[in-house]
């Protein structure tokens, strides 16, 4: 089977995943309303192609925090990698640098941060955080990855209570024996996107993550004030597919739907994408 998009990816690992680490992977918490209203929210935004413009030669590359990548889309922290491919989280580190791209792993990963590290030295890697009560616990982890060079910290801030996930719940979620939460041993929707931006005035960079499906979205969280996005489910369901090698694909699928896009919105650069690019419609 050719694989042409990101949804050929998502039917592969729901057809071959178990049904427990798919369901795991797929849901979200009760009725998943915003889950679904992520995806669908970039329907309701529409390009204002520019004509005759010189896109002969394309620069799709920018920076994040000063640091060069090669296009605006980074892996966000998901947890337990080693569901959807035997290395886990050290096959996504290695496809994130191999594209030269960030990649925040996750409190919940199922490799260690050592492991990480070591599978991509000299990657691009933040690491993501949640503020737990026992304050000790986050700063050792902080101490961890910082030591081990992770160059940016993403907290998690949005999460006081784990939502309820139905389908997790009726599966008796849990992980294998075989494997652990080593690194505890011992997004905003694009509706909200416009309101961040202009709350920050250019003061920090804005970054989205949630419901990228295609190239035409990552020029979309754009053209309103993203700096970069981040995918979650689309890696997970190439690491499902081939490990390091099908989330490599899923990341060069969307890098060319991305240069495609911009080429067609009349862009040849990063620096030219702005919110003239799109307008707002009603469905």
């Amino acid at each position: 089977m050719a694989m042409v998009c990101l949804s050929d990816f998502e039917a592969y690992a729901k057809k071959y995943l178990p049904k427990n680490a798919w369901d795991f992977f797929a849901a979200g918490a009760d009725d998943c309303s915003t889950r679904d209203e992520n995806i669908l929210a970039y329907k309701r935004i529409r390009f204002r192609p520019r004509m005759l413009r010189d896109v002969s030669v394309m620069d799709i590359r920018t920076k994040l925090l000063g640091t060069e990548i090669s296009f605006p889309v980074g892996i966000a922290p998901t947890g337990f990698h080693q569901l959807a491919w035997p290395d886990g989280e050290k096959s996504t580190a290695r496809a994130a640098k191999a594209m030269n791209t960030c990649y925040v792993a996750s409190t919940y990963s199922t490799c260690t941060l050592q492991e990480i590290a070591a599978a991509a030295p000299g990657g691009l890697r933040w690491f993501q955080l949640y503020i737990y009560r026992n304050r000790a616990v986050s700063r050792q982890l902080v101490q961890q990855a910082e030591a081990l060079g992770f160059q940016g910290l993403v907290l998690t801030a949005d999460l006081p209570y784990t939502g309820k996930r139905r389908d997790d719940i009726r599966n008796g979620f849990c992980l294998p024996p075989h494997m652990k939460l080593k690194n505890l041993e011992g997004a905003f929707e694009i509706d909200a996107l416009v309101e961040v931006v202009e709350a920050v005035q250019g003061r920090v960079e804005v970054y989205l993550d949630g419901g990228i499906r295609k190239g035409s979205d990552v020029l979309k969280a754009l053209a309103l004030g993203a700096k970069c996005v981040f995918i979650g489910r689309p890696a997970l369901w190439g690491l499902a597919y081939k490990g390091e090698e099908g989330l490599q694909d899923v990341l060069r699928i969307l890098q060319d739907e991305f240069r495609l896009s911009m080429a067609l919105a009349g862009c040849a650069s990063v620096s030219e994408i702005g919110r003239h690019l799109v307008q707002f419609s009603k469905l």
